[in-house]
């Protein structure tokens, strides 16, 4: 029997599930949108990424990227012993400086990077060496994604940074390209047991907040705050997505993601246009997201108007786009 501090902290991984694992060789645009896509059912593939190419080190990242510069958030080591509910940003809302890739390289080996929980995620990777990799390509052709709604993501960082738990509201495929990431996934329908920040936050906040996030550590839940959230732990799922895999994430699934081991983790995402089209009709993860968005629109204008009339225009500018 679990005492009251044993149960105020249980593992989402007690009852975890575990995610398909397919071979990609085996799959047509037919038979994945059949079994998958149709039914927003997330897949691990494997065995379409066996290029040599593909073992984006940091050593190859330096020399791809050199002085491309990046957006780069710092999120501090504190952060992740607050209780969400008194962050004052979260995801791309992090405040962050862009620097050049080689610079951000340094950090990772001098340690700064880790003492810090400095990551570059959610960067471009248009106008770069990497963004034409005929693997990508074949990936794209063999499961029929053919309508992006965003340019190939670059996504660097150190073992043991998480990207907390949240939703988007797009169909996303994670490409692992060097090292290895765990993912915890909640279905959709987990929605209010896994207590989304509100729709507010984004009109008080602007994209600083948002609601697509939830308030939730899943591996060390507060059940007297939030109850409800015993219900997803049953429904939940865990993964270990491993190199030259890829995770193929269906349009309103939580997910939390945690770079494994103590060296460079890299990866790759990009989102794609929901199909079929009715899955978009009847995702109110998705329509949430967009209404927070829409929310959003006052406090982003007005911070804007603030940066062009402040100093750092330009850095200040690149800051504001990249949390959209």
């Amino acid at each position: 029997m679990r005492t009251p501090s044993q149960e105020k902290h249980l593992s989402a991984t007690e009852s975890k599930k575990q995610i398909a694992r397919v071979d990609g060789n085996t799959l047509t645009p037919e038979i994945f949108a059949t079994k998958y896509q149709k039914h927003g059912i997330p897949v691990v593939i494997t065995g379409l990424l066996d290029s040599d190419e593909l073992n984006w080190d940091l050593d190859y990242l330096r020399k791809k990227l050199g002085q491309k510069k990046f957006p780069v958030r710092f999120y501090g080591r504190e952060r992740y012993q607050q209780d969400k509910r008194n962050w004052e940003n979260m995801g791309s809302g992090v405040e962050s400086r862009t620097i050049p890739f080689s610079d951000y390289a340094e950090k990772l080996l001098s340690g700064e990077a880790d003492e810090k929980d400095i990551y570059l995620g959610k960067c471009s990777l248009t106008n770069t060496p990497l963004a034409d990799n005929p693997s990508f390509q074949r990936l794209e052709s063999q499961l029929g994604l053919s309508i992006p709604v965003t340019p190939l993501n670059l996504w660097v960082g150190l073992g043991g940074h998480t990207t907390c738990l949240h939703c988007d509201a797009f169909d996303g495929t994670l490409i692992q390209l060097y090292g290895a990431k765990k993912l915890i996934l909640f279905p959709p329908n987990q929605l209010y047991n896994l207590y989304p920040f509100s729709l507010l936050n984004n009109l008080l906040y602007g994209f600083k907040r948002r609601a697509s996030y939830s308030q939730i550590y899943p591996q060390k839940p507060d059940f007297q705050a939030f109850p409800k959230f015993k219900k997803a732990l049953s429904q939940s799922y865990e993964v270990v997505l491993n190199q030259r895999e890829i995770l193929y994430i269906p349009v309103g699934w939580w997910h939390e993601v945690t770079c494994l081991g103590d060296g460079v983790v890299c990866s790759v995402n990009r989102f794609w246009r929901v199909l079929p089209i009715y899955r978009s009709f009847f995702s109110w993860n998705k329509w949430r997201i967009h209404l927070s968005s829409i929310l959003a629109i006052p406090h982003f204008f007005a911070i804007g108007l603030t940066n062009i009339i402040g100093k750092d225009r330009k850095e200040n500018l690149n800051r504001l786009l990249q949390r959209l």
